[in-house]
């Protein structure tokens, strides 16, 4: 088979070589080739469109490409700690702690030959009176929640995610089923075994507010979720009299729902964490405590506690948990504010890395390829924040937007006119030239390199 000539930007490939290494030696070029085809690519995030983007359209050895996803033996754990080991030490240095934010989505998939997916509940298009089912294929993802310094805001690094098949394709293949919460259980233990040194602090919705799990995560790291509002909380058990069995729990406290009314909860101001550092929070008010979470036939869980109520009224009063009950209110709400930022990870993955448009059938493929554009967030994330002098970031602003730092959709920009001009530059020293360009074709650049 003739092997295409590949004309990939050097310095940048040379950058992916800690990744690339979790190919197989002839791989590692058309693996290349994939990875910078998918970030020039513009519209859907097939192989066919990676290949246009760099101009192989028309050679015969396409399907060495294809090959890579669907055949092709590499690791996606190894590239997932090889990621993990490059994000964590280039945004949280030296912070003994690392806050890792779990949430699943909905990846929409129509066709027979996807047998992974099944029916799942839409949270984006439900409401809270008309729940609505959509078939695809459902990710769990683990996100490092991190401060970007060139966005001034929080963001959510995907650095490990999993497909949860559905149960009829798990029977079908002789596969065991497990639940939305044993995933999460499996990938948080996975980033504790590569993090040994840190502790991490896991933050994740009320769904993944299951006593069974807390039990087994408390061991290893600090669990953060929601709390119902009629959860059963105990006082510690009182001193062993001797007689009988040894009391799990003491006397039954309040409901968090009754102490929303109680005159004598106690109510303390703060203000909330904003996300974005040109922006100031709002104030909240919060009541706070500690107490035994039980459950019949479960052994009691230790938390601590925090009621939120929102001054403006916008918001139902919450209840959020924290399996150290040593640990500060505040720090609990700015963890579980850092939280949001997953919503918007899976939005912009979706708009600009195409997410939801690839077009793969084997499952091989399935379960590779939407792991890898995941992750290919945080690799561009990555590179502009090791180059932020040399690539010079700057946000796209307009007369009607002062649009105050940059998003992922300037960085992705950024990094594609940077690649582009390595590719196509005449001379070595000059990989950039931006600024040797006449105005219109500057704006020529910029509609190609913000097209999604």
């Amino acid at each position: 088979m003739v092997r295409p000539d590949l004309h990939l930007p050097q310095a940048f490939v040379a950058w992916m070589a800690p990744f690339l290494a979790a190919f197989r030696r002839r791989s590692r070029d058309t693996a290349a080739a994939l990875a910078v085809g998918a970030l020039l690519a513009i519209g859907p995030r097939t192989v066919t469109n990676c290949l246009r983007a760099l101009g192989l359209a028309e050679h015969p050895s396409f399907t060495a490409f294809h090959r890579v996803l669907n055949r092709n033996v590499w690791s996606g754990l190894t590239l997932a700690r090889t990621l993990l080991g490059q994000v964590v030490p280039a945004f949280e240095p030296s912070r003994p702690f690392v806050i890792i934010g779990v949430d699943h989505t909905l990846e929409r998939r129509r066709g027979r030959r996807i047998e992974p997916a099944s029916q799942f509940h839409d949270a984006v298009r439900s409401t809270a009176k008309n729940k609505v089912t959509s078939r695809g294929l459902r990710w769990i993802s683990a996100m490092l929640l991190v401060q970007v310094p060139f966005a001034g805001r929080i963001w959510g690094l995907p650095v490990l995610t999993a497909l949860t098949p559905s149960k009829a394709w798990c029977e079908q293949h002789k596969r065991r089923y497990r639940p939305v919460t044993q995933w999460a259980e499996r990938l948080l233990l996975t980033l504790h075994r590569w993090l040994p040194d840190r502790v991490i602090v896991a933050v994740m919705d009320g769904e993944f507010a299951a006593i069974d799990l807390l039990h087994r995560l408390r061991r290893y790291m600090v669990a953060i979720t929601r709390l119902r509002l009629d959860a059963c909380l105990f006082d510690p058990p009182s001193a062993y009299k001797g007689r009988g069995r040894y009391p799990k729990k003491g006397t039954r406290q309040p409901s968090l729902k009754a102490r929303i009314t109680d005159p004598a909860t106690v109510w303390k101001r703060a203000v909330q964490a904003s996300r974005t550092s040109w922006r100031t929070g709002g104030w909240i008010e919060y009541a706070t405590g500690t107490a035994l979470w039980y459950h019949a036939g479960k052994e009691p869980l230790p938390i601590r506690w925090i009621l939120v109520r929102y001054s403006d009224k916008r918001h139902d009063t919450e209840a959020f948990l924290c399996t150290d009950p040593q640990m500060g209110p505040v720090d609990v709400l700015d963890c579980y504010n850092r939280r949001w930022s997953m919503e918007t990870t899976y939005e912009e993955a979706r708009a600009h890395l195409g997410v939801e448009t690839q077009r793969q059938w084997s499952d091989p493929a399935i379960f590779r390829t939407t792991p890898l554009l995941f992750g290919l967030y945080s690799l561009v994330t990555l590179y502009v924040q090791q180059n932020a002098e040399r690539l010079a970031l700057s946000p796209r602003r307009a007369a009607w937007y002062p649009k105050p730092a940059a998003t992922f959709a300037d960085a992705l920009a950024r990094l594609r006119q940077h690649v582009w001009f390595e590719c196509f530059a005449t001379s070595a020293g000059t990989p950039d030239m931006k600024e040797f360009l006449p105005p219109d074709l500057q704006r020529l650049v910029q509609l190609a390199c913000y097209a999604p």
